[in-house]
């Protein structure tokens, strides 16, 4: 009985990464080609770091209102639908000719990702107690997909060097999407417990789940935008070399997801401090700026964002319970979009102006912050 039981938790976290994985090959192909996309249509690296970084800051944001709408009227199917129906706006960027209108399209798809990702989230941590696994394996999923959409993608431009090409492909992924989505809704069998809504207070969140969302914020803040990483790629290179390296960073994610789960399950929390120690030296590296330095700081970068993406969400299902959690996930998200914005908009500036020295010395400064905080909500 209790292997059904594993077995059918399994089953259900592999539904939603089928999900999450051709959600990925249709945003995170793109996103390995938007920035160079977005300079080919005269965008500076300040503009397409502050774009990027206020998208994200956006779309994150806006998950504190989708975190409260599923938790008080418990509606997370219907958010978690129309976050991946959104994703239309993704395969309609073959059809812009001008930056301004890309990042409204860009913008859209992180508001569709802040609709669904509370919801999501919370839908898998109850799954099972051993959210470090469950979350490492469906980042896993997530980023077969991250790996093979922006290699798709950066195969038609190295082929054919033609954006609007690349973006119609997307097409048929988002078709199978709304298919795959259903067939999540129709797997999940797991009992959503009844619990009474209530009144939303910062006050009714534990005070270490605030102190780490903080110390979350001022990581990604001092952790370069991984589109500047590839606007850098692409000024050394190519647009094509930008997607590649993009299924670089992605590949390095999708191998250490699953093993920093473990990790997390076994040594708790205090596996966060790798990523923020080792965030100031892709940083570095990226502003700094030859193509060697810059396929080093990919790979660091990947394995950091592999912790992120999996271990970072897994802490806040164990610093809150289940009555808030949705909200919880959208208070740490909208903190970790404030984090991009400053880091896009920093590091942007900090590459227009050519100052490396001021923009490191930012990063360890940022980092040091973030650790200080991190310490103090394990406390």
């Amino acid at each position: 009985m209790a292997t059904r039981r594993v077995s059918r938790k399994y089953r259900i976290v592999l539904l939603f990464g089928l999900v999450s994985l051709i959600g990925d090959v249709i945003y995170e192909g793109a996103r390995g080609i938007t920035p160079p996309f977005l300079e080919s249509l005269g965008a500076s690296a300040l503009v397409v770091g502050a774009a990027m970084g206020l998208s994200e800051f956006i779309g994150l944001s806006l998950r504190l209102i989708s975190g409260v709408v599923a938790d008080y009227k418990r509606a997370y199917w219907p958010l978690y639908f129309a976050g991946y129906f959104l994703i239309i706006s993704i395969p309609m960027m073959a059809f812009v000719n001008s930056w301004q209108l890309a990042i409204l399209l860009i913008v859209v798809e992180r508001v569709a990702k802040a609709i669904r990702s509370p919801a999501r989230d919370t839908l898998l941590s109850m799954v099972s107690e051993k959210r470090g696994k469950v979350f490492g394996l469906h980042e896993l999923l997530d980023q077969i997909g991250a790996v093979a959409g922006p290699a798709v993608l950066g195969w038609i431009l190295l082929t054919r060097n033609d954006y609007k090409m690349a973006y119609s492909v997307l097409f048929v992924p988002y078709v199978l999407l709304v298919v795959a989505a259903l067939l999540a809704y129709k797997g999940y069998d797991v009992d959503i417990p009844e619990l009474k809504g209530r009144k939303v207070e910062w006050r009714s969140m534990p005070r270490n789940f605030l102190i780490y969302s903080l110390s979350v914020a001022l990581n990604a803040a001092g952790l370069v935008h991984v589109s500047l990483l590839l606007y850098r790629v692409s000024g050394v290179m190519a647009g094509w070399a930008a997607a590649f390296t993009y299924v670089l960073v992605q590949l390095v994610d999708a191998i250490s997801s699953p093993l920093v789960g473990h990790a997390y399950d076994r040594f708790g929390r205090s596996v966060l401090y790798v990523p923020f120690l080792l965030s100031p030296i892709p940083t570095a590296l990226t502003l700094v700026g030859d193509i060697q330095n810059l396929l080093v700081a990919s790979a660091l970068y990947g394995l950091i964002l592999g912790m992120q993406e999996s271990v970072y969400r897994a802490a806040v299902g164990d610093l809150v319970g289940p009555e808030l959690r949705g909200t919880a996930y959208g208070i740490f998200n909208t903190m970790y979009g404030l984090g991009f914005l400053i880091s896009g908009v920093l590091f942007g500036m900090a590459i227009d102006l050519a100052s490396t020295p001021l923009g490191i010395a930012a990063s360890v400064i940022l980092e040091l912050m973030a650790l200080i905080l991190l310490h103090r909500s394990m406390t």
